[in-house]
Formats: structure tokens, sequence, C-alpha cells
């Protein structure tokens, strides 16, 4: 495994600057790594590792390129919680550790850089040097991964009876005889609207 410091600068050219959360992100991924004891997840059985991550901020797009897991690859899951946290599951092993940046790091960035200017760089700091008991709470999970949920998993595909949109991996609803798309079967759970 490459060192922090590589592995911030990849963190930065990937993700277009270094913030606290690119730290929190590198770290928390080294983290679960280490304790599911995988060395180098780059080098590893690629359908492997599943990360789950519960926010989508800076520190989601550290934690993919330290682990490999991309959404592309349904390696990488979205949760969209809010919180800064990742679950990591060893596929290989069934074992899974949940791991949450601590609120109370960001005083006691404050308080250990005050002659530090601006927040953001004190917690940059920090989040470098704490250790991880200080930045994060760590708690061993059971995640049961659904087959069709897995990295290269190869799902029925149909095409939507009212919108003729291809669907995948089971995503739509079955209304009497037809097998409609989810936005055509809850146009409600849209995230755009037609305009025309």
């Amino acid at each position: 495994m490459e060192s922090l410091d590589e592995l911030l600068r990849k963190a930065e050219a990937a993700h277009g600057h270094l913030c606290a959360g690119q730290i929190l992100g590198v770290r928390m991924a080294l983290l679960g790594l280490d304790r599911l004891g995988i060395a180098d997840p780059l080098e590893a059985d690629r359908k492997r590792l599943v990360t789950y991550v519960e926010i989508d901020r800076c520190a989601t797009d550290a934690i993919g390129m330290v682990t490999g897991c991309r959404l592309g690859k349904r390696a990488l899951k979205f949760r969209d919680w809010g919180k800064m946290a990742a679950t990591f599951v060893d596929l290989a092993s069934s074992r899974g550790i949940r791991i949450v940046a601590l609120d109370s790091s960001r005083e006691l960035a404050r308080r250990l850089y005050p002659d530090i200017e601006g927040v953001s760089r004190q917690q940059m700091q920090a989040y470098r040097e704490l250790p991880v008991d200080q930045l994060f709470r760590e708690q061993w999970v059971r995640v049961s991964v659904a087959e069709t949920e897995l990295p290269g998993y190869k799902g029925e595909r149909i095409l939507c009876a009212l919108c003729g949109e291809g669907v995948n991996f089971g995503r739509f609803s079955q209304i009497g005889d037809e097998r409609l798309c989810l936005s055509c079967s809850k146009p409600e759970l849209r995230y755009w609207e037609p305009v025309d």
C-alpha cells in the first residue's frame, strides 16, 4: 500500500483539490482495509471488496480511489444518509466494518491548532495526524450483499412497456401483465420532469 502522502496526492489529482474530507476519506479507507486485512485492494481480487458510502461529499471520491471500488464496477454502493461513514465488506470472509468520522474531531482540530488560520486548515492538519481512535468510531457489522448487487453480476434486462427504455437488474415494477421502469411506474420518484 502506498504512503498517506502518496495517496493524498492521488486523491487531490482525482478530486481536483485537497481538503479535510479527502484526508478523512483516505484515512477511513486505509483503516477499513487494515481491519479487513487487505494490504493492497488494487492487487487483490477485484470482486472481493464492496464499500458502502453514506455521503456524497469529498470523502467518497477518496474512498473510491484508495479501495478501487467504483459505481461502474458495482463495488461502490451509495446510501444517501448524509453521514460521514463507510462500511467496507470483504466478500471472501463475509466480514464488514463500518467506520464513522467523529464530530468531536472537528473541535479537537480547533483546540490543537489555534495558531493555524481557518477551520479547514486546522482540520486538514489534525486529520493527517490524529490517531484513528480520535478520528473514527469502528463497528464490526454483517452486511448481506444480495447476489444481484455483487460486482460482475449479469442480470436480466427488460424494456419498459410504457417508455421503451432498457432496465437492468430487476429495477422495474410489475403492473398487471406489464413491466414498467421505476420512473414510469412511480413518477413521484423521478428526479426529472418532462417539459414537452
